[in-house]
């Protein structure tokens, strides 16, 4: 062969070759699974709470994870941590008199966003939500508007009145303190004619952070996000010696696939549209990461949701089968399994609607904002004895099957980061 031939061809061969090695389809590590798991459900981290030091040593460990695989940094940031400051509010001191007679603590309860409120009839608007209405709307609905009310609830809706109660009258949380209005909930079928209303509440604020990847398409208006929440309940009702949370499936698991997926798609050509891999903190107190998140981003340019929660174990149906919450109300679902390549796993419907799990994950912030956005998990949720408990520990995940969810996870979406498929948007005015 002449020399001056050979020494053309070599660099050609060397990209004709690296062309290969970058178009072929990267693998899902059962091992990088199986390590991230561990090391965030293990022992030190104890449990994960979102309020506990500990939360910020697992924002660490994602970090660097999303830092070896090569990811960016969300715009405007400086490193991986999108933070806020929550602030939580505590009424220390309460009274509340309504047409002359004074009620009980037990039949009322604050939406509050400051730390005094002193109300005596004419200062605030007067709302009810009547027996005939949909508590759950109406309540929304109020305390979503930028009006400070007294709201009177029927006694009709004993039974939701006392559900919220139960979590707002121990303690609220707000990101903009004394920078929006407050609401005051009373149970009663009375008349509001006067009123005279007290609360002096205990503040405190708490730096908190999600932690978010980018790994940056061709379309940058045009993103698709992988999320799951990375905290959990902390130290639970111990069992033995054990007290300690450790969320191997609620929700390591989300987060292995988080970072797996993230390596996955590094590993492939630029796609068409962004990728946000975001790790969501607080999700276990009201979804407050992902609440400050939807507050941040243009939801118009947010193509999809996909948010992972409790893969750590086969679904009901079966090992190659995972499950999608409000799968009704896009078409998202039905992309992921018109593009699953393997035809033995299954994407299908929530089967437990009741239990509303569309509205208690993340998904559900971006949902509101029109984004087709869903969670995906496999637990059999009604049998599974390990949820919010001690016993939830790394020994219970299935590995492999974790690591078959993420591939058919990885391998249904490509049509939606590509730029060939888009889902539809969800009409959040059907959502309650």
């Amino acid at each position: 062969m002449n020399r001056t031939f050979f020494w053309l061809i070599i660099p050609v061969v060397i990209v004709l070759s690296q062309i290969s090695c970058t178009s072929q389809d990267a693998k899902i590590s059962e091992s990088h699974v199986a390590r991230v798991i561990k090391t965030l459900s293990s022992d030190s981290l104890k449990g994960r709470h979102a309020f506990s030091p500990e939360i910020k040593e697992a924002a660490k460990i994602i970090s660097s994870e999303f830092e070896k695989i090569g990811l960016s940094y969300l715009p405007g940031e400086d490193d991986f941590l999108q933070e806020f400051t929550i602030h939580t509010i505590l009424p220390e001191s309460t009274a509340v008199m309504l047409n002359g007679e004074i009620i009980e603590p037990k039949h009322y309860f604050g939406v509050l966003n400051g730390e005094t409120i002193h109300w005596k009839t004419g200062d605030v608007q007067v709302e009810a939500i009547s027996q005939d209405e949909d508590f759950r709307k109406e309540f929304r609905k109020l305390t979503d508007d930028e009006q400070s009310a007294l709201v009177l609830i029927s006694k009709n809706h004993k039974n939701w009145f006392h559900r919220y109660r139960n979590w707002f009258a121990s303690r609220n949380r707000t990101f903009k303190l004394n920078q929006g209005p407050s609401d005051i909930f009373i149970f009663s079928n009375a008349t509001a004619n006067r009123f005279e209303i007290y609360f002096q509440n205990e503040v405190s604020a708490t730096e908190l952070a999600n932690v978010i990847g980018v790994l940056e398409g061709k379309r940058k208006d045009e993103v698709v996000i992988f999320s799951g929440h990375y905290d959990h309940i902390g130290i639970a009702a111990p069992t033995g010696r054990d007290s300690i949370a450790n969320g191997a499936n609620d929700n390591a698991s989300g987060v292995a696939a988080i970072i797996e997926l993230a390596r996955y798609y590094s590993q492939l050509p630029k796609q068409e549209r962004s990728l946000y891999f975001t790790a969501f903190t607080a999700e276990e107190n009201g979804g407050l990461g992902s609440k400050y998140f939807s507050e941040r981003i243009n939801p118009e340019e947010i193509i999809a949701m996909i948010n992972m929660e409790m893969i750590g174990k086969p679904s009901s149906e079966g090992p190659n089968s995972a499950w999608i919450t409000g799968f009704e109300l896009s078409d998202l679902g039905s992309i992921l399994q018109s593009s699953q390549t393997d035809s033995s796993f299954t994407f299908y419907p929530d089967p437990y609607p009741a239990q509303n799990l569309f509205y208690r994950s993340d998904n559900a912030s971006l949902a509101r904002l029109g984004v087709p956005a869903h969670t995906i998990s496999t637990t059999p949720i009604d049998l599974d004895r390990d949820y919010h408990t001690v016993s939830d520990e790394f020994h219970t995940i299935n590995i492999e099957h974790v690591s078959k969810t993420i591939d058919a996870i990885a391998k249904s979406c490509k049509p939606i980061i590509r730029g060939t498929k888009t889902p539809s948007r969800i009409n959040p005015d059907s959502l309650r």
